[in-house]
C-alpha cells in the first residue's frame, strides 16, 4: 500500500492506505481557503507544466483539473484529441512521447481503455501521471472528492473541520451505491475510498448491472433497494452509462427507474439527515428525479465545487512532492 502520494503517480485508490487518502483530504482543506480568495492563486507549481490529455469527453473533470493546475500557477498544455495525430493513426505511446518532448512535469489523462494510465506511467517514468478515469477501472480523484464532500458536510454538522475529525466521521457510516455498478469506475474508486476510511458500503443494482466479480468486493449487496435506502446515511447514485452499452442490460429505462431510481416517493423514506450524491452527468428522471436532485439533501453541486481543491491537492502532492510552496 502507498502511504503518501507525495512525488508519486495517482493511478488507483485501491493502492492507497487510509493515511494517504486522509493526507489528500487534509491538503484539500487548505486549498478550499485559496478558492475563496479574491485572487485564487498560489505559486505552488510555478514553472511546472501539466499536460491535460482527455481521450474521452469530459466537462467536470477536465475543467476542474485545468482550473486546479492554473490556480497552482502551473502552465497547462491541453490536447484536443479530435484534431490530434491520433486521428491519423498515431499510437498512444508516440503521442505521449511527443507531449513529453515539450517538457512536462505531469500528465492528467482520461482514456477509454482500462489500464491506459498505468501504461503511460511506464512510457514516461520521470513524469507524474494522474488518472482522470480509465475505462471501467478507476476514477481516483472522483472517489477522493466524494469522500471529501461527505467529510466536509459531516464535520460542519459537528461544528468542526474535516482535518480535526480525520477519518473518524466515516466509522460506522452506511453508504449505499446505486445503479450501473458494472460499468462504473466511479463506484470502484468510491468503494475503495469509503472502505479504507472505515465506512460500511452496500451496492444496489439490477442483477445485470452488478459486476461479475462482486463476491470479491468489500461490500454487501442490497437485494431490496427500497429497504436499503432506509439503512443508508449516504446514497451515491450512478449514471446509467448507455455509451458503454448499459442500456442493453435493462429491458427499458422506465423499468430501471421503477426498480432502482430515486423517485420523489422513495426520497421521502430516506433518513432526514441522509446525503444524496451523484458524480454527474445526471440522467434526470432515470436514476434520479429532478426534484430530488435539486433538494436540500443533495450535495451534487458541492461535489462539483470540491473537484478543484481536491485536484489542487493531488497535483500539489504528486508534482511538488513536498509541503514547500503552499503558501500565498
Amino acid at each position: 500500500m502507498i502511504d503518501s502520494i507525495r512525488g508519486e503517480n495517482l493511478l488507483s485508490l485501491d493502492e492507497l492506505s487510509r493515511e494517504a487518502i486522509v493526507e489528500v483530504l487534509d491538503t484539500a482543506e487548505a486549498f478550499v481557503e485559496v478558492n475563496q480568495r479574491a485572487i485564487k492563486k498560489v505559486p505552488a507549481l510555478k514553472g511546472r507544466v501539466v499536460a491535460s490529455l482527455f481521450f474521452e469527453e469530459s466537462t467536470r473533470t477536465r475543467l476542474s483539473f485545468e482550473t486546479a493546475a492554473k490556480r497552482l500557477s502551473a502552465d497547462v498544455l491541453s490536447l484536443a484529441v479530435a484534431s490530434s495525430s491520433m486521428k491519423k493513426g498515431e499510437s498512444l505511446r508516440d503521442t505521449i512521447a511527443t507531449v513529453d518532448a515539450l517538457g512536462i512535469d505531469a500528465v492528467v489523462m482520461r482514456h477509454q481503455s482500462s489500464g491506459a494510465a498505468l501504461q503511460v506511467s511506464r512510457y514516461v517514468p520521470h513524469v507524474r501521471v494522474i488518472n482522470g478515469g480509465d475505462g471501467l477501472h478507476q476514477h481516483p480523484t472522483q472517489g477522493l472528492l466524494d469522500a471529501f464532500t461527505i467529510r466536509q458536510v459531516l464535520a460542519e454538522r459537528r461544528g468542526t473541520t474535516g482535518v480535526e475529525s480525520g477519518s473518524e466521521l466515516f466509522e460506522g457510516l452506511h453508504v449505499l451505491i446505486v445503479g450501473d455498478v458494472r460499468h462504473s469506475r466511479v463506484a470502484r474508486s468510491d468503494i475503495a475510498a469509503y472502505v479504507a476510511l472505515g465506512a460500511e458500503v452496500r451496492i444496489a443494482a439490477p442483477g445485470t448491472l452488478l459486476p461479475e466479480c462482486v463476491a470479491q468486493w468489500p461490500v454487501g449487496v442490497a437485494r431490496d433497494f427500497d429497504e436499503a435506502i432506509e439503512w443508508a446515511d449516504v446514497l451515491g447514485l450512478l449514471r446509467l452509462q448507455r455509451e458503454r452499452g448499459s442500456g442493453s442490460f435493462v429491458p427499458t429505462l422506465g423499468e430501471f427507474t421503477a426498480t432502482h431510481g430515486l423517485t420523489v416517493e422513495r426520497a421521502r423514506r430516506i433518513k432526514s439527515d441522509a446525503l444524496i450524491m451523484h458524480p454527474g452527468p445526471m440522467n434526470r428522471g432515470i436514476e434520479i428525479d429532478s426534484l430530488v436532485a435539486d433538494s436540500s439533501a443533495a450535495v451534487i453541486e458541492r461535489q462539483v465545487h470540491n473537484g478543484v481543491p481536491i485536484r489542487m491537492a493531488v497535483l500539489y502532492l504528486s508534482v511538488a512532492g513536498s509541503t514547500e510552496g503552499q503558501g500565498s
